[in-house]
């Protein structure tokens, strides 16, 4: 299937909607993705999805490009719901898939490995995210202004009447939490909050799974943070900072990406600060670069430009090393960026 049909909102978007009911309603199996290093509103609406799926009656397996995350982890009714994608058994269950959905991300290099094995499967994608450079086919719910990938979930199963239970509640309201940064980013809208309501009205207990969210760190996070810190510096402008994650600690620490939640908050808290940076040295020796801003100043654009992607206010790309040189090019351009506007 090569069809892609995009809406934000309207007649289109409803018949959207049930197009995809339609396409899930004739799939006895389900596969279910999203981009490497899931985050909570990939994990959340992996998860969420599939419990949907089996409380209906289907096959639902959760097949993602890089291990699932452990912090989210506690979301999931049954650990077996989720396949390694290098897995025989993953190969085997992609073939008898009759569809596959792909959530968070809209992007092919974005789902990895997962890329072959659903090559074949008529395809849903449901996305929060501007458009790329090399798009999934298939059929499109997106919506650029949805608070995540969960709260869309959530628009698709309301829009079936349900069933809901607590598993999916709890699942979808993990998205939403995390992709809003605890309810604090801009986009945390009216709608947004609506569904948080509803989720919680349908079994979500907000302080159990804010504390589940944030609340539960390794000791290692905070060593890494110490050790990270040291690295803040601010711009002569005051208006951009950017942190450094040391890659001596991050191994001697046995450190994982999970452990680096929030760290690019800590130079966008400083005062003055529009621009915030994260700088990690992958075990390939790229270098991922986090990017955060205040408004008006449009980080994707930036993103883009390197071969990433994300939001206007939130987003990342891999560069080539070394460390010192992608600073440079990354710092250099901001440098442009904010000084224009």
């Amino acid at each position: 299937m090569s069809e892609a049909s995009v809406s934000d909102a309207g007649a289109e978007r409803t018949v959207i909607l049930d197009r995809i009911l339609e396409m899930l309603d004739g799939a006895g199996s389900v596969v279910i993705t999203t981009h490497a290093n899931a985050d909570g509103d990939g994990a959340g609406s992996g998860v969420a999805l599939a419990a949907w799926l089996r409380a209906r009656g289907a096959e639902a397996w959760i097949v993602n490009p890089t291990p699932f995350p452990e912090p989210f982890a506690f979301l999931l009714p049954d650990p077996g719901w989720v396949l390694a994608a290098k897995s025989d058994e993953a190969a085997r269950r992609c073939r008898e898939a009759g569809l596959a959905v792909v959530v968070d991300t809209a992007e092919i290099p974005r789902i990895g490995r997962v890329k072959s094995l659903i090559r074949d499967l008529p395809k849903v994608v449901i996305d929060h995210h501007p458009g790329g450079k090399r798009p999934i086919e298939g059929l499109i719910l997106r919506d650029t202004r949805a608070c995540a990938a969960g709260a869309l979930v959530f628009e698709l199963i309301d829009r079936a009447g349900g069933p809901w239970n607590a598993a999916i509640a709890r699942a979808l309201y993990i998205a939403v939490l995390t992709d809003t940064g605890g309810f604090r980013f801009t986009n945390t809208n009216p709608a947004c909050l609506r569904v948080a309501a509803r989720l919680v009205e349908l079994g979500a207990e907000p302080e159990e799974l804010y504390r589940a969210a944030y609340g539960r760190f390794h000791p290692r996070r905070f060593e890494l943070l110490r050790e990270s810190l040291a690295t803040l510096t601010v711009h002569e402008s005051g208006r951009i900072a950017w942190i450094t994650v040391p890659k001596e600690a991050y191994e001697r620490l046995g450190a994982t990406v999970e452990d680096l939640e929030g760290f690019v908050d800590v130079p966008r808290s400083v005062a003055g600060v529009e621009v915030a940076i994260l700088f990690r040295t992958t075990a390939d020796g790229r270098i991922k670069v986090s990017l955060r801003s205040l408004p008006p100043v449009d980080v994707r654009g930036i993103a883009v430009e390197l071969g990433g992607g994300g939001h206007v206010r939130a987003a990342a790309a891999v560069v080539k090393g070394p460390l010192e040189a992608a600073m440079d090019r990354v710092i250099g351009r901001l440098e442009g960026v904010v000084g224009s506007e």
